[in-house]
């Protein structure tokens, strides 16, 4: 289990090459648990990378291709059913995320 915002600290690598940041954790509001990232790439640009398809490292959140980082446009499901965390003050400081993406309160 790791806090969300230390997940945000994390750079976002496809074999050791770095492709950019996660700035926030998306999350799916209903259900409790982690959707994805909003990565800031190495082109400016902000990409989904679903929360599935990543390997959350000690050091890094490996990714196999760089194919995985959806558009934003194309992923309009996330948009309706998602909650980015840092609107939530203080949220970030208050949750963990374990491997499976489900979220529970941080111990204090």
């Amino acid at each position: 289990m790791r806090r969300a915002e230390e997940l945000l600290t994390l750079p976002v690598r496809v074999r050791g090459i770095h492709v950019g940041r996660p700035v926030d954790l998306i999350v799916d509001r209903e259900h409790s648990r982690a959707l994805g990232f909003d990565v800031l790439c190495g082109d400016e640009a902000h990409r989904f990378l679903p929360f599935a398809v990543a390997a959350v490292r000690d050091d890094e959140i490996e990714i196999f291709t760089p194919l995985v980082l959806l558009d934003f446009g194309q992923v309009g499901f996330y948009r309706e059913q998602g909650d980015w965390m840092r609107e939530h003050d203080g949220e970030l400081r208050n949750v963990v995320v374990d491997a499976d993406g489900a979220l529970a309160p941080a111990p204090r």
